[in-house]
């Protein structure tokens, strides 16, 4: 089994699984508030610079 296959997936299965990864985000958010309250400005440095490089990546192609 090869978890590092490539894949394409439409736009709309996409959007679902932003979606998804968004209320999976909150809910752990909600949840282990006050452990990753601690952590927050080097957990949103580390979103930061992982936008940041996708978002470089994407306007090249």
């Amino acid at each position: 089994m090869n978890i590092f296959k490539t894949f394409t997936l439409k736009w709309w299965q996409g959007a679902l699984y932003k979606w998804g990864m968004l209320a999976l985000g909150i809910a752990v958010g909600a949840y282990w508030h006050d452990f990753f309250g601690n952590y927050l400005p080097v957990l949103v440095i580390v979103a930061v610079i992982c936008l940041a490089y996708v978002t470089c990546v994407w306007w090249k192609q």
